[in-house]
């Protein structure tokens, strides 16, 4: 359960959440969070993905960005705002050299804390405590993202790569007993 002020630290994924306010804050009603985009970040097949019960709002404080909304990219800017109804496929990315800053909101909160904390307990464990580069490629990694994001569908769903493919590594994790919860607690 996160808490106000808590850093989520995905960096190795080009991104650094800080909790504005947590489900506990807001009696589940949102997760609000202020985000830190490393240059680059999601340049490289990035997570398109889908939340079926929760609305996400993002309004971008500093920086030039862009957002995949349905079928297309859009580009933000300082100021710009941009809401993600239910069900609607979406992603982000950092193509500038600079970071981007932004406050992000996730209607209503559901899980969605616990989820970005065992990412980030995922990415310890692939990056060896952050001691080398993680690597999407690596099964392993690969087992332990499909054993979380199959925890975690009513928060977020994978569009692409397919969510039949992130269940079927879920379910082959689940038979290899590659259990991301005792791997990263």
């Amino acid at each position: 359960m996160a808490n106000k002020g808590q850093i989520l630290d995905m960096s190795p994924l080009g991104m650094i959440f800080t909790v504005v306010k947590s489900k506990n804050g807001t009696n589940g009603k949102s997760l609000d969070l202020e985000w830190e985009l490393l240059p680059k970040c999601n340049m490289v097949d990035p997570l398109y993905h889908r939340h079926p019960e929760a609305i996400e709002t993002y309004h971008v404080l500093e920086g030039e960005m862009e957002f995949y909304v349905k079928d297309k990219w859009i580009k933000a800017k300082k100021g710009d705002r941009l809401t993600v109804e239910k069900g609607v496929t979406h992603t982000f990315r950092n193509p500038g050299d600079t970071n981007v800053k932004l406050y992000n909101t996730h209607e209503p909160a559901l899980d969605m804390e616990d989820y970005f904390e065992d990412v980030c307990k995922v990415i310890d464990h692939a990056t060896n405590n952050r001691t080398k580069a993680v690597s999407m490629k690596s099964l392993k990694t690969m087992l332990l993202l499909g054993a979380l994001m199959n925890n975690y569908r009513k928060e977020i769903i994978a569009v692409k790569p397919p969510d039949v493919l992130v269940r079927v590594l879920g379910v082959i994790a689940r038979i290899k007993g590659v259990d991301y919860k005792k791997t990263v607690s």
